[in-house]
């Protein structure tokens, strides 16, 4: 009697169950691996994305041998240094050029343009060892010597994903965006590395090898061109927005927040120069220069360091919304700070490079939480601009800083030095970020 009892229940609640288990199972682990942050983007978004990891891979691929590459090819230290300074100087101005009239003219036209100039670049830098037209290309188009992003691309992008998630989204987003960038820079810097060297084992030259990589970058830049075609008009200004129509009346398209972003641009400025010391490229040779380390070793040094410092700005979000922004950001970033001067006093090879990784473990916990803080503290018209007047102000301070390191690394004496002045500057930044902005909030924090 039991077992016939049993029975008709079991017919009728298996199939209950199985329904229950089926809907909680897609209500709850449908794409478990996707943050919830990042499950409301759209396509434009996913897409920025994508354009983010290709740009950044083709800045790590090049930054790994692109001084080896000029020495290379005929150049002396201190007219890399030249060249690459005024290489940064060309891409402060076309950012700023291109950034404050995108909201205007086009996002997704600015990027594009962005892209061949990029491509232009690297065409022009593989096939001509003349010093004047390699100061035309950097300067005109787009070169990241530092394996950072450089040109218009970042202040649109950040533009464009800042009005499609909410406050409470947006440091997240940024820093799976940083994370992306991270991890395509540490895999370009391997892929750079590694590819010079296997060239160089064959009937290459080591200078061919160097070029194989700089074509390649060329090669991305038409492929970034062809992802920003991709996208939509949804990731335009809509023309009813004043920061569409007004960019140029009020002071590039920042009006409300033009004292927050002058003091902003003004700190970032002294952040960058002080990093442009330490740049991925002169880096590179300064393990090469102290330690004789080769471009494949080299670029696995690069990619742990990238990889780490990716994975650090998810956990910069964390913080960030527990302590608030600009605690986040200064607190990471001092402690970075004290590796970095450290690095020039490890007696040996293996002790460098872990307090290198150290420092990258920590050091990029600032970027999602700046450019999430910078997005926050500015009118919602004016973010275009603001992105690419700081992104400017960044990028100028890095262009100065390696006409310096040139020199100083033509001197084997003074190749230590670049690191003791980049500690020093990014430490001061940080005291005084922290003393002028701690009690300026963003919305979420003052929720």
């Amino acid at each position: 009697m039991a077992g016939q009892r049993s029975r008709p229940r079991s017919k009728i609640a298996r199939p209950a169950i199985t329904h229950l288990r089926r809907t909680h199972k897609k209500k709850y682990t449908q794409f478990p691996l996707i943050p919830d942050a990042l499950k409301a983007l759209n396509r434009d978004a996913w897409l920025l994305f994508l354009t983010r990891f290709t740009r950044l891979f083709a800045y790590g691929l090049i930054s790994v041998v692109l001084v080896f590459y000029l020495v290379g090819i005929g150049l002396s230290e201190s007219q890399t240094g030249l060249l690459l300074t005024l290489t940064l100087i060309g891409d402060t101005a076309i950012s700023l050029f291109l950034t404050t009239r995108a909201d205007r003219v086009g996002r997704r036209r600015m990027l594009i343009i962005g892209a061949l100039l990029m491509a232009a670049a690297g065409l022009v830098f593989a096939i001509t060892r003349n010093f004047f037209w390699l100061v035309v290309a950097g300067t005109i188009g787009v070169i990241s010597p530092s394996g950072n992003e450089v040109g218009p691309f970042l202040s649109i992008e950040q533009a464009a994903l800042s009005h499609i998630v909410s406050d409470r989204a947006r440091t997240e987003v940024f820093a799976w965006y940083t994370l992306t960038g991270s991890f395509a820079t540490a895999l370009g810097a391997l892929v750079g590395g590694t590819l010079s060297q296997a060239l160089q084992k064959t009937a290459m030259s080591p200078v061919s090898g160097y070029r194989a990589v700089v074509v390649l970058y060329g090669v991305l830049g038409v492929v970034l061109a062809l992802l920003f075609t991709r996208v939509s008009r949804d990731a335009e200004v809509s023309p009813s927005e004043p920061g569409a129509a007004s960019g140029f009346a009020r002071l590039f398209g920042i009006h409300k927040s033009r004292g927050v972003v002058a003091k902003l641009s003004a700190l970032f400025a002294v952040d960058a120069f002080a990093g442009g010391f330490v740049v991925q490229s002169f880096a590179a040779y300064w393990f090469y220069l102290r330690f004789g380390v080769n471009p494949a070793t080299l670029g696995v040094i690069f990619f742990w360091a990238n990889i780490l410092s990716g994975i650090s700005a998810l956990l910069a979000s964390r913080l960030a919304a527990r302590f608030g922004l600009i605690r986040t950001m200064v607190l990471t970033h001092l402690p970075s700070n004290i590796l970095l001067l450290l690095v020039p006093l490890m007696p040996n090879l293996r002790l460098a490079v872990l307090v290198l990784l150290a420092r990258f473990s920590i050091s990029q916990m600032d970027v999602p939480t700046r450019q999430s803080y910078t997005m926050a503290v500015v009118s919602p018209e004016e973010r275009s601009a603001a992105a690419g007047i700081t992104g400017v102000a960044r990028t100028t301070g890095a262009a100065i800083s390696p006409l310096f390191v040139g020199f100083l690394f033509a001197h084997p004496a003074l190749i230590n030095i670049p690191f003791y002045i980049a500690g020093a500057l990014k430490i001061l930044y940080d005291v005084v970020l922290y003393k002028e902005f701690v009690s300026t909030k963003p919305p979420e924090e003052k929720a």
